[in-house]
């Protein structure tokens, strides 16, 4: 199993852009296509039912190395065992999160500034997502924070760090250029005619 500080490139099976019966296609064609960490989603759906698709996914990711993460559902990542659970900063904090989903399991957090991103690294996140880098549909209602804080939250933070928000092929070069090491890629994936291979050329280019 890929380890999250090896990983450079981050996917997102995002319910608000797959629909449920597609979930399953989705991992394959994101995991064969070289996603380092996939994550689940799904904002709008009872827990019973993100269970259920967790359940669907693992399978897959696991026969191509690669953890799963479930996003904000605690006792789902705990009752599927996924590699890694995420969490924004209205959810639950780091430490409640890994009371409940036990050790084994690493802990995500979505930070919008330097100082989020300085106080996610102090309260123990394994990772921390830093954006959105540019306005994005994913989430409507966050503030782009733009790129010229990217080298600086690099140097004051010492976990991994995945940009995220508007993350595409167009703009890879650019948000490289400002110092980003690794990306989160949603719609520009989930959207693509041929899933597999936009993941492969994007993921070529991250060095």
């Amino acid at each position: 199993m890929k380890r999250i500080q090896d990983a450079r490139l981050y996917g997102i099976v995002d319910l608000g852009y797959v629909t449920p019966e597609k979930v399953e296609t989705m991992t394959a064609q994101l995991c064969s296509g070289g996603v380092d960490v996939l994550q689940l989603r799904a904002k709008k759906l009872a827990a019973g039912e993100i269970e259920r698709l967790a359940r669907l996914m693992l399978p897959i990711t696991r026969e191509h190395g690669v953890p799963l993460v479930i996003n904000d559902h605690l006792e789902v990542a705990a009752a599927v065992g996924s590699e890694g659970v995420h969490v924004g900063q209205d959810d639950d904090a780091v430490a409640k999160a890994r009371a409940v989903v036990g050790s084994a399991c690493f802990v995500g957090k979505s930070t919008h500034s330097l100082a989020q991103a300085v106080a996610a690294q102090a309260e123990g996140a394994d990772y921390i997502g830093f954006g959105p880098l540019y306005a994005t549909g994913t989430k409507p209602d966050y503030v782009p924070i733009g790129l010229q804080d990217i080298t600086e939250v690099h140097r004051l933070v010492k976990l991994p760090i995945f940009c995220i928000g508007g993350v595409n092929a167009a703009r890879l070069n650019e948000i490289t250029a400002a110092g980003a090491k690794r990306v989160v890629v949603v719609s520009a994936f989930l959207l693509a005619t041929d899933v597999s291979s936009e993941v492969r050329a994007l993921k070529q280019r991250l060095v």
